[in-house]
């Protein structure tokens, strides 16, 4: 197992996995924030280096860590061999598996592996799986403004605004999420209309993996528009750094599939994969 610290290596990793798209997509979005500032304190491990079969992107060892917190303990995987990427979880630290964390991708291997080695480690696992889309070519997004009510104006998220956002994010509704929403509106690129109190009537925010997530409307300020005008500029927004606009979204979520799909969003053929791995010693706890 390597870790890649230098800069240059970290460049030329980009530019390799740029040819692996669409599957490492996640890691690929970690690795570009990782080389333009590292906002999220990330780092690079890779089973040889150069010609890697298995790439995790991770929380950097000596950052203070809350053992409990999926939503910072996140890491990225993207791998061109099955067994390059299993070996790397059983035989190295390349994981902390003494903590609650979560592995992303897109690749089925993803789920298997984490099944296969979990129970050695003693650690229950949850997946889930989304329809990923990407918006490849700004050209194609729809041209929008708002042209409504002058009172309301489009800008970008304020820390004030997570526990909002932590409360009407399905998986939010605890101080832990809302610390790690604020730390993205910090971090990262956002959108909200906000109305004449300046409370945010629709928004949208991207993550440490340079993913568009939850983008939401409240409920009585629906259909007129918003959620198209806040997901087009976030999208044009991400292009315009240089990041891929990248999203995820449930199969079931028949409006927002209807509103990507008015953006001209391409819908990829593997699905994004989300594998929440929990202690066994964790499982009891009353919040998780």
């Amino acid at each position: 197992m390597l870790v890649l610290n230098c800069s240059m290596k970290l460049q030329v990793l980009e530019k390799m996995l740029r040819l692996s798209f669409p599957e490492s997509l996640k890691v690929f979005g970690a690795v570009m924030n990782i080389n333009r500032g590292n906002p999220f304190r990330k780092e690079v491990v890779v089973d040889s280096w150069p010609d890697f079969k298995a790439v995790i992107t991770r929380p950097q060892k000596e950052n203070e860590v809350d053992d409990l917190d999926h939503y910072t303990n996140a890491y990225a995987v993207f791998y061109k061999e099955l067994q390059a990427y299993q070996e790397l979880l059983e035989s190295t630290n390349a994981i902390n598996w003494g903590q609650i964390f979560q592995i992303q991708g897109l690749q089925d291997g993803i789920c298997e592996i984490s099944r296969t080695v979990a129970l050695s480690k003693q650690v229950d696992v949850k997946t889930s799986s989304f329809q990923m889309v990407i918006h490849s070519n700004p050209d194609t997004l729809p041209d929008v403004s708002l042209q409504l009510n002058p009172k309301l104006t489009l800008a970008y998220l304020d820390v004030s605004h997570a526990s909002l956002l932590s409360k009407t994010w399905s998986r939010g509704g605890n101080p832990r999420s809302q610390k790690y929403l604020a730390n993205l509106i910090c971090c990262f690129p956002s959108v909200c209309v906000l109305g004449d109190n300046g409370y945010p009537l629709s928004w949208g925010l991207t993550d440490q993996f340079a993913t568009m997530i939850h983008g939401y409307t409240l409920p009585e300020h629906r259909r007129k528009g918003y959620s198209r005008l806040v997901a087009t500029t976030l999208a044009k927004k991400l292009h315009s750094r240089g990041f891929p606009a990248q999203g995820n979204v449930l199969e079931t979520n028949i409006a927002s599939i209807t509103l990507l799909k008015s953006m001209n969003a391409q819908f990829l053929p593997c699905p994004f994969f989300r594998v929440i791995h929990t202690p066994f010693r964790f499982l009891s706890k009353s919040h998780l």
